[in-house]
């Protein structure tokens, strides 16, 4: 583990140890799973990007024409 200092205003702080109070956790718990899971959701939104990238050059597209095309046949059936 290494040490890192950074700024939060005294509100984030607050609430940051009263949530480590409630959990019987302490200070660095929370934040280290904050940013756990920070970073999990970057990666996952990471990966959601490039497997479209390989779609688009794999030609695994729709158009805009088509996309429009469908969603008025969606709406269309919506009225009946």
């Amino acid at each position: 583990m290494k040490t890192i200092t950074f700024r939060a205003d005294e509100d984030k702080v607050a609430a940051l140890d009263s949530l480590a109070e409630v959990q019987q956790r302490d200070r660095s718990f929370i934040l280290n799973e904050a940013v756990d899971q920070y970073l999990s959701l970057h990666d996952y939104h990471r990966e959601l990007i490039e497997e479209g990238m390989r779609q688009v050059k794999s030609g695994k597209t729709v158009s805009h024409e088509e996309v429009r095309r469908r969603v008025a046949g969606w709406a269309s059936k919506g009225k009946k």
